[in-house]
């Protein structure tokens, strides 16, 4: 069995510019996920798929293969990253190379773990799932949740009014960092959230969605306090 790891990591980031490549604690936030695919020793290739000749050395100088360039059509800010991967998988078949798995690991996820990327594959092989991915559950029951309308707050649910917190059944997100997939399950249905998916659980601090420079600053306490950094 063959396992792949592609790091999509597209030059055009518009929240954060040059996102992929920003300095995260003294390094580009990007090698971080390359050192732990590598250092996983789950995968027989590591690569970045890009379209930005400055990410591509960089992922070269941290051990990432960089084999092909990223194509127009998946390089715009509407295209998906099923499709990015369908399109990194074809062309290693068409240079007469395939796998058995693939681990899509986003380039900015420094809080990601070897052992949680392990789990998942644990998970993915043991449990015949099609796909495996990191969630995290929420704080607060969503099932209280509101919302404002005409300036009024009012319950998404209001049967849930008078219900205790501890008797609303616990909900998950997706926690953004990676996704666990059978190649072949995969090019078949061209989804990564299927109807026969697993899921590994992350505490709150193993999780930050990181769209701003708050939640760049919130990721790197959150790494400090992981490592015991000062």
């Amino acid at each position: 069995m063959k396992s792949i790891a592609i790091i999509p990591a597209r030059g055009g980031s518009k929240r954060i510019p040059r996102k992929n490549i920003s300095n995260f604690l003294g390094k580009p936030i990007i090698a971080y996920s390359i050192e732990l695919a590598l250092k996983s020793g789950l995968f027989a290739e590591v690569m970045v798929s890009t379209d930005d000749e400055e990410i591509a050395t960089i992922a070269r100088q941290y051990g990432a293969k960089v084999p092909f360039m990223r194509s127009e059509a998946t390089a715009d800010d509407f295209a998906t990253t099923a499709a990015v991967l369908e399109e990194v998988l074809n062309n290693y078949k068409t240079e007469g190379e395939t796998f058995d798995f693939g681990c899509c690991i986003y380039p900015t996820a420094p809080l990601l773990k070897i052992s949680t990327i392990t789990e998942g594959f644990k998970l993915l092989t043991t449990n015949q799932f099609d796909t495996v991915f990191p969630v995290q559950k929420y704080s607060y029951p969503i099932w209280r949740s509101l919302k404002l309308q005409d300036g009024k707050a009012k319950l998404n649910w209001p049967e849930n009014l008078n219900s205790r917190s501890q008797d609303l059944p616990s909900a998950f997100h997706d926690a953004g960092q990676f996704y666990w997939f059978r190649v072949d399950k995969f090019m078949s249905q061209k989804a990564l959230f299927t109807e026969n998916s697993g899921a590994v659980t992350l505490e709150e601090l193993e999780v930050q969605d990181i769209d701003n420079l708050t939640d760049w600053k919130l990721a790197e306490l959150k790494y400090k306090l992981i490592h015991n950094l000062a």
